[in-house]
């Protein structure tokens, strides 16, 4: 398993095929990865599971897409 670092920043920008996320952390490199619409609906529905959900909504933990 990959060690874990404290998140310094992120951004986000919307690209001709999708999203490119760029992540840093403290103390480590940068990455960018690309993300296509599906799965940038299924991180914000991973983020919405994780602040509790919609409105009747179920949270659900250690979800991976």
């Amino acid at each position: 398993m990959a060690k874990l670092l404290p998140l310094q920043s992120f951004s986000l920008q919307e690209t001709e095929d999708g999203y490119r996320l760029l992540v840093s952390a403290i103390g480590g490199e940068s990455l960018y990865v690309s993300i296509t619409p599906d799965q940038m609906d299924d991180i914000i529905d991973s983020l919405e599971n994780a602040m509790g959900g919609e409105e009747g909504g179920e949270a659900e933990d250690d979800v991976e897409y």
